[in-house]
């Protein structure tokens, strides 16, 4: 090739979805345009791989003549827009992970490259079947309004298989038509059937004067069951009204059928939603439509927060406090923070949501970077539930027993009077300890640093860090003894057990992630529960995460302590939280609602604060101690875990990490030190934990001591996770 065609090449930088630090240089095949955002394939090494068009150059000089070309693109797929290209850059930057691997969480629907395939749905239209049996006849009147239904959703809503719907087609009694989309439904943005009280019409007004301010984050704050929902809806019916995209993030993909049920009622349509519990046909559909800007209205989990959006004018973080929100595995970054971050670049208000504020959020608050929207009581008649504490060294559950006598007279009372009884512990399974009465031995994880938790219904004893299972044993495998075996604690599981006993008439619902399929059945079973068609409800935190139950009386927590004695710096405000958000389930609408705390320690500030309803007072006494430590959110922390499957090889490898910190102002490096869980899957492992001051650059820093200290090398593995939210 001579001189003057070498000066004449056009390349483009192709940045990919693999851990690359930084995009690779492709020629442009002659008379082909690209512009960043667009998506292309393109050879590395012997494979062809999907990439984009990205906006900087890869910041390498290659020679031209060693340069691959671009093999194709692809016209009919919409690109990345600009903002999210500039969005995948910070991410990675704040969370210290190569661009390639943010970039491809924003190319997870693989089916958006391909054409959307039709969908058909069924509607009555046709005449009555010649036999008509009961359950044709539920699905006729289930179907009796005409729409269009697809052939699972009909077939769960009258409660029969999906061959009662196929025969219902064959006979011509079903039309088969194609299904449209939940997003091409026109929304009612009049707001006619919108009925707000005076303190919601006030929040509403405030939060739509907000959001007419470009970027700003606004925090609702209101107790449980005020209605921040409704309130937030008419910033959403606003930002629809202007034209824009509107996206909602929640926790729990569990919340989102409640949520969507809830969006349908306020603007008679459905928004498109996005989790992880989609087929990939839908996934794929739903990308393609929010790039094209087709979807409005999305509803999802935090990984929504990287859809292609061309026009995002308004992002809610609802239940901003959740932990949920933070990834822990291959990207690790906070959405709440992200969906600020977010924001800021697009220039788009943030709406954060929640009954139990982080306290980040609150000191956002009160050094004015957040505006503060308060709703101090509930909708409506409904009022907050009265807090009580059941003293467990005066009132000690029966010999064998885990509900002590108030609480059992709580619940016979509540079902008595015809109302739902809530029971709650963060604790899976049966027993999270199995052992032997004759020789001591506990069931240990062979590949974790965790005892097996036994599951009664499942009939064996599973490790909750790998997966690791066996059958419950008839004898002891270190001594041989028979029936010699016990569990030691309640689970979920054991609750109900002893709700079975005490009241054997009661229709029980255990509420828990682990005895549930899918997420389908756990949407039916909230709606059941909704539906009232349970008495007593037995839940883990799965309960405490924004659900609303009509005709919920009480609730009462089997063990008020477990998360105060984790060795955690946000554990007293976790705990808070999470009892705050589930006895707020109780009471939300004209039954009178009341929470029973048991524990051991009555006086407890946690504790104190729930039975006071004095939450400012905690959280100021909270503030001050995380003022006086300089943790966050007055400083900022890190952590590099460092695991191998050699002990040794782990802990020799992060003391030589740890002595390659360079020295710095205002930055402290601690450990390494082992992992409180020292063994997951097989793996040893040692945390580095940096902490620094808030005004330190603590990315540059570890940034910088990670290019001098040694790499990583056979099956050494290194993480960074700045902010993190767990110590284990």
């Amino acid at each position: 090739m001579s001189r003057e065609a070498l000066t004449s090449v056009k390349t483009v930088p192709v940045l990919l979805p693999l851990a690359l630090p930084a995009p690779y240089d492709y020629l442009v095949p002659e008379g082909t345009e690209l512009h960043p955002g667009d998506f292309v394939v393109v050879p590395l090494g012997p494979a062809l791989r999907l990439g984009v068009v990205w906006h900087e150059s890869s910041g390498r000089a290659v020679d031209p003549a060693k340069l691959r070309a671009v093999e194709s693109h692809f016209d009919d797929v919409p690109p990345l827009p600009e903002i999210s290209l500039r969005f995948c850059d910070w991410v990675a930057n704040y969370t210290l992970t190569p661009p390639g691997m943010v970039l491809r969480m924003m190319m997870s629907a693989s089916k958006a490259f391909e054409a959307p395939a039709i969908r058909f749905g069924v509607r009555a239209g046709g005449p009555e079947p010649e036999r008509m049996t009961p359950a044709r006849a539920r699905v006729l009147e289930a179907a009796a309004s005409g729409m269009i239904f697809r052939k699972s959703e009909l077939a769960e809503m009258a409660g029969v298989s999906g061959g009662v719907i196929d025969g219902l087609v064959s006979t011509g009694t079903l039309l088969q038509e194609v299904l449209p989309d939940p997003w091409e439904a026109p929304f009612d943005l009049t707001g006619e059937n919108v009925q707000l009280s005076d303190l919601q019409s006030g929040a509403a007004k405030e939060l739509c004067a907000n959001t007419d301010d470009g970027f700003i984050v606004t925090l609702l704050d209101g107790v449980t069951g005020s209605g921040k929902t409704e309130v937030y809806f008419e910033a959403i019916a606003q930002t629809l009204k202007a034209g824009g995209q509107a996206l909602v993030l929640m926790p729990e993909i569990a919340l989102t059928g409640q949520f969507i049920a809830r969006c349908e009622r306020r603007f008679g349509a459905k928004p498109a939603e996005w989790h992880s519990g989609m087929t990939s046909n839908m996934r794929g559909r739903v990308w393609r439509a929010v790039a094209n800007g087709q979807a409005k209205f999305v509803v999802g989990a935090r990984s929504a927060l990287f859809l292609p959006f061309p026009d995002l004018r308004l992002i809610v973080v609802d239940e901003e406090h959740d932990q949920g929100y933070k990834q822990e595995d291959r990207v690790t970054y906070q959405a709440r923070d992200m969906a600020v971050l977010r924001g800021n670049l697009g220039q788009c208000p943030v709406v954060l949501s929640s009954a139990t504020p982080s306290i980040e959020s609150i000191v956002n608050v009160q050094a004015g970077r957040y505006r503060h929207i308060k709703l101090e009581s509930r909708y409506a008649q409904a009022t907050l539930p009265d807090i009580e504490t059941v003293d467990m060294r005066k009132s000690p559950p029966e010999r064998g027993r885990w509900l002590a006598p108030p609480l059992v007279k709580a619940v016979e009372e509540t079902l008595e009077d015809g109302q739902q009884a809530l029971l709650f512990l963060n604790r899976r399974g049966y027993a999270p300890l199995t052992l032997c009465r004759s020789c001591g031995y506990r069931f240990e994880c062979p590949n974790c640093s965790a005892w097996l938790v036994e599951h009664r219904f499942r009939r064996r004893l599973e490790c909750h860090h790998c997966g690791t299972f066996i059958p419950v044993p008839e004898e002891c495998p270190q001594c041989g003894a028979e029936d010699s075996l016990t569990p030691c604690g309640p689970g979920v599981e054991r609750i109900d057990e002893e709700i079975a006993e005490r009241f054997p008439d009661a229709r029980r619902i255990i509420l828990s992630s682990d005895q549930l399929t899918g997420i389908e059945e756990l949407r039916r079973t909230l709606r059941e529960i909704e539906a009232g068609e349970a008495d007593i409800i037995i839940g883990t935190q799965l309960v405490a995460k924004g659900h609303h139950f009509p005709g919920l009386a009480l609730v009462g927590v089997v063990d008020g302590d477990l998360g105060l004695t984790q060795a955690d710096p946000r554990a007293a405000e976790r705990t808070f939280q999470l009892l705050s958000q589930v006895t707020g389930r109780a009471g939300r609408e004209a039954v009178k609602g009341k929470g029973l705390i048991q524990t051991y320690m009555p006086d407890h500030p946690v504790i104190q604060a729930l039975v006071q309803g004095d939450r400012d007072a905690f959280l100021a006494r909270e503030i001050e101690a995380r003022r006086d430590a300089e943790m966050p959110p007055f400083g900022r922390l890190a952590s590099i875990l460092i695991s191998s499957s050699l002990r040794d090889r782990a802990e020799t490898f992060a003391r030589d990490v740890a002595r390659a910190a360079p020295p710095a102002n205002k930055i402290e490096v601690l450990g390494p030190a082992e992992a409180p869980l020292a063994i997951i899957r097989g793996r040893y492992r040692y945390r580095l934990l940096v902490k620094a001051a808030r005004e330190a650059d603590l990315q540059n820093y570890i940034r910088l001591w990670l290019q001098n200290a040694p790499k990583p090398r056979a099956d050494l593995r290194l993480v960074v996770d700045i902010d993190p939210y767990s110590f284990l």
